[in-house]
């Protein structure tokens, strides 16, 4: 069959249509609004901690933060949810910044306070600190920081975990399972007592323009844009076709299907079906139970964002290292 191919057992796609899909309003206004609020606040802040998720590497760095914050002071790269990808894709992730000339790159996993990685945070900022200049802020005993990120990748998290780990404390700072949840920056935070150091929170900022479709279509698999400014349909179906591009189907028995599909009304009708998922319809002919696909589709979504089909990561880190 014309532009279908046999992978992994599977007749599958090879390539993903885009056809029909524009990333013109994934884009929310009030981002524009947060930038310039952190742009304001820059002069008060020692170190910026840019929080990335783990599993969208490179698609999940936001240029603007690079030409308008990070190049202006000290600041560390976070991976976070390390937890949801391999050993070998930490290393891939190392190689590709290490190249990129980035020095403090670190792994981390929010749900483990005690983990390496959260206790490394803080040490490794203090010594980025000690060795800049801090020019107004040189007589300030305590340290400031600011954390960014796009949209839903633990920035919150991050900063609940480090309160957890050096104060004994609970979280301070909302943190919510979808895009959106921090909408200004925040007054600062306490993380640490010895040396005293304090954190603003900030909102999640995305491109103005996101490069491409693909592109958007990670993000928003990842959760950093809002389903339905995407639709929640479009996302399944990119997350099915990457799934069966590299032979995971654990969303098979995640799901409860009889079968790996590449066909995405095939894969949300059954799950609708399989968990009984039904929304009533009137027509001419009466009420009617269809499936509901929209239910089944964000069934699927979540089985990716919690981890349910194992250790993946979104970006080709080969592709993008042999052609940069």
């Amino acid at each position: 069959m014309a532009g279908m191919i046999i992978k992994h057992g599977l007749q599958m796609r090879k390539f993903y249509d885009i056809t029909g899909l524009s990333v013109a309003h994934w884009f929310p206004g009030h981002m524009a609004k947060g930038l310039n609020q952190m742009q304001r606040k820059l002069k008060s802040v020692d170190c910026i901690i840019e929080v990335h998720d783990a599993r969208i590497p490179i698609s999940g760095r936001n240029p603007i933060f690079e030409n308008r914050l990070t190049a202006i002071k000290p600041h560390i790269l976070v991976m976070n949810k390390a937890d949801m990808i391999s050993h070998r894709e930490k290393m891939d992730i190392e190689h590709y910044y290490y190249g990129q000339g980035m020095k403090d790159l670190v792994f981390t996993n929010c749900k483990l306070p005690n983990s390496k990685g959260i206790k490394s945070v803080i040490p490794r900022i203090c010594k980025l600190i000690e060795d800049s200049d801090r020019y107004n802020r040189s007589e300030n005993s305590s340290y400031q920081l600011m954390v960014i990120g796009i949209p839903n990748v633990g920035k919150s998290s991050l900063i609940n975990a480090l309160r957890a780990k050096h104060l004994r404390k609970s979280k301070a700072s909302a943190v919510g399972g979808e895009p959106g949840v921090t909408q200004s920056v925040l007054e600062k935070i306490k993380v640490c007592e010895h040396p005293q150091v304090f954190l603003l929170d900030t909102p999640g900022i995305l491109l103005p323009k996101i490069p491409d479709v693909e592109t958007g279509l990670k993000l928003a698999v990842a959760a950093t844009i809002k389903d339905h400014l995407v639709g929640e349909t479009s996302i399944a179906d990119y997350l099915l076709y990457f799934l069966n591009n590299r032979g995971n189907h654990k969303y098979v028995e995640y799901l409860g299907l009889e079968k790996p599909t590449d066909d995405i009304r095939e894969l949300l009708g059954s799950t609708a079906v399989r968990h009984n998922k039904y929304i009533k319809s009137r027509t001419h002919q009466g009420l009617l139970k269809l499936p509901d696909t929209r239910v089944a589709a964000a069934m699927f979504l979540k089985g990716f964002r919690s981890g349910k089909y194992g250790p993946l990561i979104l970006d080709d880190l080969q592709i993008v290292s042999s052609s940069s």
